[in-house]
């Protein structure tokens, strides 16, 4: 067994069906008397209902989350934390809510509570991204790692299955990257496989029947393990190519994992060999591709970046963008060979072919 450094994260979590209404108890634990409120403008009417269970503990709330966390929703969102004079934050939704409490934290050392209501697995991660410009720029710091993490399932429920698909999606490419990260470890290894498998089980049943309680369940629990393991270990090139590509042309973000990730794994296929098999075996699959693209095509999902809105004069700046300050990869990042990855996934080519 080759040599290891395992560091694990610092969150308090809590996993199970109604357990929203700990929330006001887990504020009071924290010494917390202020919270302010985040959530996207679609969820403004459930975060509502959040603030009126807390009572007097909520100072305020703040709708206006946004994809790829721009600094400029930021600004706004921290003039309200003066104006409400918040001692922690609330972010309740996907990874847009948790994004803009890590913004806020980085700024602020304000405690974070997360209550998730998708599989983004942000909410376990001390990682961040910021868009400015047009770019997006990532950073991992222990000041953006949420402290409590509050895991309804309930919420996941009204979940539409496309968001649950390429959500659930997002989240198993977190523990592929994983399984061939530079300081991977078998922890997270062990982590990895074993959310890869819930996950592949539970988005086929959740799409059968969204209101299936034990497939949300295994989902959201793979969602968690995902997110340890993205918070972990390092990422490769499948989160870097996801990063670029949607802060420069604002695809969706957990679409633009989705389609990617049978392409970030062809590519890395031949070089990592024991998360290929990984992979293979968590899914059922000959091999990593062949089983992400199977899986991918039993759930529906999206299959090209140009169906996303990616135009094909963006793919000569999005592979200029990638080989910028590139993440560790298994193999050598060269912009020939993913300007190829990068043209097939715009196409919706067979990953296959870039073997």
């Amino acid at each position: 067994m080759q040599p290891f450094v395992y560091n694990a994260l610092p969150s308090r979590v809590i996993f199970g069906s109604g357990t929203i209404a700990k929330l006001k108890a887990e504020l009071e634990r924290a010494g917390c008397s202020r919270a302010l409120l985040l959530s996207t403008h679609e969820q403004a009417e459930s975060l509502h209902a959040i603030a009126a269970l807390l009572g007097p503990l909520a100072a305020g709330t703040f709708t206006q989350a946004a994809m790829h966390t721009p600094t400029e929703v930021t600004e706004r969102a921290l003039s309200l934390v003066q104006e409400c004079q918040a001692d922690c934050t609330v972010s309740f939704g996907g990874g847009s809510s948790t994004g803009l409490g890590k913004a806020i934290a980085l700024r602020t050392d304000l405690m974070q509570i997360a209550v998730p209501t998708t599989y983004a697995g942000s909410e376990v991660t001390p990682i961040i991204g910021e868009t400015k410009d047009g770019v997006k720029v990532t950073q991992r710091t222990l000041k953006v790692l949420p402290e409590i993490v509050i895991y309804d399932v309930d919420f996941t429920l009204s979940l539409p299955p496309h968001l649950s698909v390429t959500s659930g999606t997002n989240a198993i490419a977190h523990a592929v990257e994983a399984l061939y990260a530079q300081d991977r470890n078998p922890v997270i290894s062990m982590m990895a496989e074993q959310a890869i498998g819930a996950m592949g089980r539970a988005l086929p049943a959740i799409l059968a029947d969204p209101q299936n309680r034990e497939a949300r369940a295994e989902a959201l629990y793979g969602a968690w393990l995902c997110g340890v393991c993205l918070g972990s270990v390092g990422m490769a090139l499948h989160h870097k190519l996801c990063h670029v590509i949607g802060g420069a042309f604002d695809l969706p973000h957990a679409d633009t994992h989705t389609v990617i990730l049978p392409y970030a794994m062809a590519y890395n296929a031949k070089a990592a060999p024991e998360a290929d098999a990984a992979v293979a075996r968590a899914l059922g699959g000959k091999d990593g591709t062949s089983a992400l693209v199977d899986l991918a095509t039993r759930l529906g999902s999206p299959r090209s970046l140009k169906s996303l809105g990616m135009p094909e004069a963006g793919i000569d700046r999005a592979a200029d963008l990638a080989v910028q300050n590139p993440y560790w990869n298994p193999r050598p990042i060269e912009r020939t060979a993913v300007r190829a990855l990068i043209a097939a996934a715009w196409a919706g080519a067979t990953p296959a072919a870039l073997d």
